[in-house]
């Protein structure tokens, strides 16, 4: 998940500087385009390294749960294969290989559909994910889900807000990585007004961008609320239903015991989670209580993980704030930008922190749903292959091998690429 995100992202800002040189004919605009390409293809080689496995393991792991959904869940991937990463393939090549051998327009359509074959992926794999947390459009029958209304599965009650508040981390990723890289240079004291055009353009965007994503967030909360109690209650540390009429406090940090069924310890926020959750200063919320145990999530990870989610986003939403106050001031200039050195290690630490955020978003959205794999109707306990734990811990290791030094390469390039920094000469 770490390289589709920022593809996602990129793509969209490689549409629109390309758009920009073909407008306007000027040469920064044509050199920023060469430069992202670079972090934009080595990204995306990586993502499909590491991504295809990631499919074979429905097959391999997860046999049971490929026979009880894959009626409906082959299908949703097909179409993401079929439909989004193929035509993301076929004119990459167009993009990054296509300069003086084809039109400057048709060189732009090919980014256009490159941007488009991203945003289809993340569609057609949020709807899979969607529909996994709110399963609609057939039945179980025999330990199968058969599909009897294919619209109705994939749009589902969860996935207006899975895929836009998805869309949403790709395109604030994208921000602050484009404006993490650009602060690295302002200390550095090179190409600086080069990237001060990149970092003014994304900083724009995070204008729309993250106080965007903290609404889309509160949406996908009322639709845990709506649709996934149990999660809701777990992510919230909230054990005892309130009685109507009486508000619900929410956690602000606590000790969540499972054993006991409380919170051993909490600071609280009186009826701020009636508020978050129902929009009313005195919403019932369902507790865990409420629940049978065997369908009880996990606490502490949601619980945690959510509030790093928002921790992060909020610092994110404040960056911009003070980033705009800056620009007013005037101390986004050649002159001046170099001399905020605390401001320009916000913004490089802003870069790992989104996707933190990210990560610990995902977290919550999947350990939340335990112990479901399909909500309601199959279990993860049903759901995996009748495997050794030996030839799962073997294949786990290989894989975690494998991927560190994929990860270990792409940190090799990508700090040539960066180290190098745009090349002018480029006809």
């Amino acid at each position: 998940i770490l390289w589709p995100v920022l593809t996602i992202g990129l793509a969209i800002f490689l549409v629109v500087v390309e758009g920009l040189w073909l407008k306007t004919k000027k040469d920064i605009y044509y050199h920023q385009f060469r430069f992202w390409t670079r972090i934009f293809v080595l990204n995306f080689a990586i993502g499909v390294v590491t991504g295809i496995p990631l499919e074979f393991q429905f097959g391999t792991n997860w046999s049971r749960f490929s026979i009880a959904g894959g009626d409906i869940f082959g299908h949703l991937l097909g179409f993401e294969a079929a439909m989004a990463f193929m035509l993301e393939a076929a004119f990459l090549g167009i993009m990054v290989f296509g300069w003086k051998r084809v039109p400057p327009l048709m060189h732009w359509f090919s980014t256009i559909v490159v941007a488009l074959g991203s945003f289809m992926s993340l569609f057609w794999i949020m709807v899979a994910n969607s529909w996994m947390q709110t399963p609609v459009g057939g039945h179980m029958e025999h330990g199968k889900f058969l599909a009897t209304d294919n619209t109705a599965a994939i749009f589902n009650p969860d996935m207006p807000w899975g895929v836009t508040h998805m869309a949403g981390a790709c395109l604030e990723i994208t921000i602050f990585v484009i404006g993490g890289i650009s602060a690295w240079y302002f200390l550095k004291k090179r190409h600086t007004r080069f990237f001060l055009k990149s970092f003014k353009m994304v900083l724009v965007a995070a204008i729309v961008i993250t106080p965007l994503q903290i609404y889309l967030g509160d949406g996908s909360g009322i639709s845990v609320f709506k649709n996934q109690p149990a999660k809701l209650a777990a992510i919230e540390g909230h054990w005892q239903t309130n009685p109507p009429g009486e508000p619900a406090a929410w956690a602000l940090v606590a000790v969540p015991d499972k054993e006991q069924q409380k919170n051993l310890y909490a600071i609280e926020i009186p009826y701020l989670l009636s508020l978050l959750a129902t929009h009313s200063l005195t919403g019932q919320v369902k507790g865990l209580k409420a629940f049978p145990k065997e369908d009880r999530p996990p606490v502490w990870i949601p619980f945690y993980s959510f509030r790093i989610m928002v921790a992060i986003g909020f610092y994110l939403f404040f960056l911009m704030l003070y980033s705009v106050y800056a620009w007013g001031r005037g101390y986004l200039t050649p002159e001046r930008i170099a001399g905020r050195r605390k401001f320009l290690y916000a913004w490089m630490l802003a870069l790992p922190l989104s996707y933190i955020a990210m990560e610990t978003g995902w977290l919550t959205r999947e350990v939340g749903r335990q112990p479901w794999t399909i909500q309601g109707l199959v279990r993860t306990s049903e759901s995996a292959s009748r495997l050794s734990s030996a030839t799962v811990g073997t294949s786990l290791l290989i894989f975690a091998v494998m991927y560190a030094a994929l990860f270990a390469v792409f940190l090799f390039f990508a700090k040539r690429i960066i180290s190098a920094g745009p090349d002018y000469d480029e006809p």
